[in-house]
């Protein structure tokens, strides 16, 4: 007699999450179907929907696993040996490494809000609050330096425009320009007295 194992809903949702994350990304959210989906996780349609109860709500879970993607490799180019300047400006050297990835498709919340932002409140949130801990995460880092604190949305934006312009030019370039962007904003920062 054969008897499947079933699968832990968690490792089931990890595994539904990854493939839809590689097939969005590559393709496009709007391109890709429940079906495709579906044949990629090798799960079926109706543990799919039980687990996410609609697309919507896997979309909003792919880029939740994006964010911590996004958090680990920051934390892993931001080292906590470096100086509070150093870390800031390992962002970009971050964004040139990703940049460089064969895989670089841009980033999946700008991605994700241009196709669907208009018809989803939940993926509109979702890239928003990303957005919103990314600024967060500069400010902080700003804080640290003791720069003023409108500098941080300034670099943020350089972030934000490094990875839209990497991707329509096909280049990682930006992530260089930004970063010297960055340094220029800082160091004029030191040297106007307060």
């Amino acid at each position: 007699m054969d008897h499947q194992v079933r699968q832990p809903a968690a490792d089931v949702r990890e595994q539904v999450v990854a493939a839809a994350d590689a097939l969005f990304y590559e393709r496009g959210i709007q391109a890709v179907g429940m079906d495709a989906v579906r044949a990629a996780a090798g799960v079926s349609l109706k543990r799919i929907y039980a687990l996410f109860g609609s697309k919507d709500d896997l979309i909003v879970a792919v880029l939740r696993h994006r964010s911590a993607m996004w958090d680990d490799g920051l934390a892993s180019a931001v080292r906590p040996t470096m100086t509070a300047r150093e870390r800031l400006l390992a962002i970009f050297d971050f964004l040139d490494e990703w940049f460089r990835s064969p895989d670089f498709r841009g980033c999946a919340f700008i991605n994700a809000y241009g196709e669907l932002s208009s018809g989803s409140p939940a993926v509109k949130d979702a890239v928003r609050a990303h957005k919103q801990a990314f600024g967060e995460y500069v400010a902080r880092l700003v804080t640290e330096i003791g720069a003023p604190p409108e500098l941080a949305p300034q670099i943020a934006l350089l972030a934000e425009g490094a990875q839209t312009t990497a991707a329509i030019a096909g280049t990682p370039e930006s992530a260089h320009q930004a970063r010297a962007a960055a340094q220029a904003l800082l160091d004029t920062a030191s040297a106007t007295p307060r």
